[in-house]
């Protein structure tokens, strides 16, 4: 069982307090946005003998398990994250896994570099995640029913409004909200720039459900992502609901912290709130223009005290403990690679004592009991 020491990446968008926060630490006054715990090449997890990937290259068998390399290779399948954001993320879907590998494939062959800006695809592969909340946490996840989209732009009273407004009483659903983020997405600039600055003053004005609106305007003034912004269901989770998304489905973090797992890939395609590249053609492609109220997921307790967010993915299980005062030892033995992160309380993993925001990796197979008083996030794969 190794500690591990994990990177803070500094996005623009990331809370200056809500990580210092948790880890016990002094603020720095930059932002915090992202703790990674694993082995993604970006930023891979730190241990006594190395990283954690020169560790699992070094013997990939002994530390993932034999099923766990037969069914993913010789690589850990997620990364683990704490996230904390102190602004919108930008609105972005993922490819599934037959979309990113000929993604990738596509841009390999016409020479474009992967760290271009205008390179869309990283690796071939998909990234499903799960976003956990540790606070009050505020996102923007799948499209609204088209009617009630067009009720909620409509009551804005501007006028270059009205012809989306039309345009999402229209049918077949899907059609019509392909149709609506198509012509924000591509219509001039500066037209558009002049709407998302009127319905920014319209949403401020009005508050209530607005109220989400304006303030993803302030942080991206004139941004076509804002308009797309209001075709998405607002979704606000209480500490310990989580939400699942799947691949196409639109979504964007605006506030809170929280656990996050996904699949260990860089996929992302841009649909606004950012000033990176915007591959419209192909997102459109991507994208999954089904309405639907976004499904909020809740802990399956098991009888030893797991409580398990069920995924119909197989890169990744979370699971959590929450471990009262004079609690039993639990055996979490496992045959297959897990990472434990502490987010409350004092819980001892093995030998290694573990406060809120330290981390450890356990190789496949090796005995696992913890202890203590808090609550511990258990991240696995399902092999």
């Amino acid at each position: 069982m190794d500690r591990l020491d994990n990177t803070i990446r500094p996005y623009a968008w990331g809370s200056p307090t809500a990580i210092p926060h948790l880890l016990g630490t002094e603020p720095t006054g930059e932002p915090q946005a992202e703790m990674w715990m694993g082995a993604h090449p970006g930023a891979p997890s730190r241990t006594e003998r190395g990283t954690l990937v020169e560790v699992i290259d070094t013997d990939p068998q002994r530390e993932l398990g034999d099923r766990a390399v037969a069914r993913f290779g010789p690589r850990l399948p997620f990364l683990l994250k704490l996230l904390a954001a102190g602004a919108p993320l930008s609105l972005q879907v993922h490819p599934d896994l037959t979309q990113a590998k000929e993604g990738y494939q596509d841009e390999e062959r016409r020479g474009i570099p992967v760290d271009a800006p205008h390179r869309t695809y990283k690796d071939a592969n998909h990234k499903p995640e799960l976003i956990c909340a540790l606070t009050e946490f505020e996102g923007l996840c799948g499209f609204r029913h088209p009617l009630r989209a067009a009720a909620l732009l409509d009551g804005l009273d501007v006028d270059s409004l009205k012809p989306y407004v039309d345009l999402l009483h229209a049918h077949p659903e899907e059609a019509a909200l392909r149709e609506v983020l198509t012509a924000v997405l591509t219509a001039d600039p500066d037209d558009m720039a002049r709407t998302v600055t009127a319905a920014a003053a319209a949403c401020d004005r009005l508050g209530g459900d607005y109220a989400p609106y304006a303030g993803i305007a302030h942080h991206y003034p004139g941004d076509p992502g804002v308009i797309a912004a209001m075709l998405l269901n607002h979704v606000r989770l209480q500490p310990g609901e989580a939400l699942y998304l799947g691949a196409g489905i639109p979504h964007a973090y605006l506030s809170g912290l929280g656990v996050e797992i996904m699949a260990n890939s860089d996929n992302v395609l841009r649909c606004g709130l950012t000033p990176k590249h915007v591959d419209v053609p192909e997102l459109l492609r991507i994208v999954r223009f089904e309405p639907g109220d976004p499904a909020v997921l809740r802990p399956e307790a098991s009888p030893d005290g797991e409580e398990v967010y069920e995924t119909p993915i197989d890169e990744f299980r979370l699971s959590r403990y929450v471990l009262p005062e004079g609690s039993d030892t639990h055996d979490l033995t496992r045959d297959t690679p897990q990472i434990l992160l502490c987010t409350a309380g004092t819980v001892r993993a093995g030998e290694h004592p573990l406060a809120p925001g330290q981390s450890v990796f356990v190789p496949a197979g090796e005995k696992t009991e913890v202890s203590g008083t808090g609550t511990l996030f258990r991240a696995t794969v399902i092999v």
